[in-house]
């Protein structure tokens, strides 16, 4: 199962995550299948490939909880069911 999830990069305390689709069996920090986004939760900051997350998502991938949560808050899930 294809999962869209954040990758974990920066320093200690210094954290900052990319959105990636990877393989729900993969590790964390393994390689992803395709990187979609960019999360900063220190300044809010959030990067997206709205397109290539839509399209990942209709194809079947499911978000974590986190990724659903930063997706609704970016309004994606309007332009998946459009």
């Amino acid at each position: 199962m294809v999962k869209l999830r954040l990758k974990r990069f920066g320093k200690k305390r210094e954290v900052s995550y990319r959105i990636v689709a990877m393989q729900s069996t993969s590790r964390r920090d393994g390689r992803p299948l395709e990187e979609l986004g960019f999360y900063n939760p220190r300044t809010d900051e959030t990067r997206l490939n709205v397109p290539a997350i839509v399209e990942r998502l209709k194809s079947g991938a499911q978000p974590t909880e986190t990724v659903r949560h930063i997706l609704k808050k970016a309004q994606v899930f309007e332009q998946v069911n459009a």
